[in-house]
């Protein structure tokens, strides 16, 4: 598999936010956000099997895992991937851009899929029967840096009726943002989400690896 880092720190978003967390960051992306933090993933590949991803991670002696990237659904063996950590005990989570099909990872993988807002660059990559594949343990999010941002968002979420079905996390594009300002509109327009917000920046800055 085409690997990019692996690391041991807490999980920084999505409801597990602040559990001590292994990371699998997979390389390759398909899309290419204004705002992405971690641009890197595109570019920087170490080949590593199934085998030796799963012995790093149990180094670090966690119970819960996160694949991420990039995009880890353009690689054919995440599935497997994620298999292997389920069969091992662990609490998987895959976070996705929603661009590709998530029924190739099933429950209970807990998949966090992220809609993008229009600032993003690629509103309307989201991929539309996603919205039909969601089971509750999953979590839908959007990343938002502005009011337009933020009103689509919510026409989404109200027009598929997601928090119905799934935690909805709005979080702040922190570079554009305030936390405070977005949680002040969530208050406003009485929206059925929840505020997320990137704790590892909030600790430990832009560093990588944590």
């Amino acid at each position: 598999m085409k690997v990019c880092e692996i690391f041991k720190s807490l999980q920084g978003e999505s409801t597990h936010g602040g559990k001590i967390c292994s990371f699998v960051r997979l390389s390759g992306c398909n899309l290419l956000c204004s705002y992405c933090d971690t641009e890197y993933a595109r570019t920087e590949v170490e080949t590593w099997s199934i085998e030796e991803i799963v012995s790093e991670v149990r180094t670090h002696r966690t119970r819960l895992v996160e694949v991420t990237g990039g995009e880890p659904l353009l690689q054919p063996e995440t599935p497997v991937l994620c298999k292997r950590f389920l069969e091992l005990g662990y609490t998987v989570l895959v976070e996705t851009n929603g661009t590709m099909d998530i029924a190739a990872i099933q429950p209970p993988i807990i998949r966090i899929v992220d809609c993008k807002c229009p600032s993003s660059g690629h509103e309307g990559s989201f991929l539309e029967k996603n919205f039909s594949r969601l089971a509750p343990a999953d979590e839908c999010k959007f990343v938002i840096s502005d009011k337009a941002d933020f009103y689509w968002a919510l026409d989404v979420v109200r027009r598929e009726t997601l928090h119905e079905i799934v935690p909805v996390l709005f979080s702040p594009n922190m570079t554009l943002l305030p936390p405070q300002e977005l949680a002040k509109w969530i208050i406003e327009e009485n929206a059925p989400v929840r505020l997320g917000v990137q704790l590892h920046k909030l600790l430990w800055g832009d560093r990588r690896g944590v």
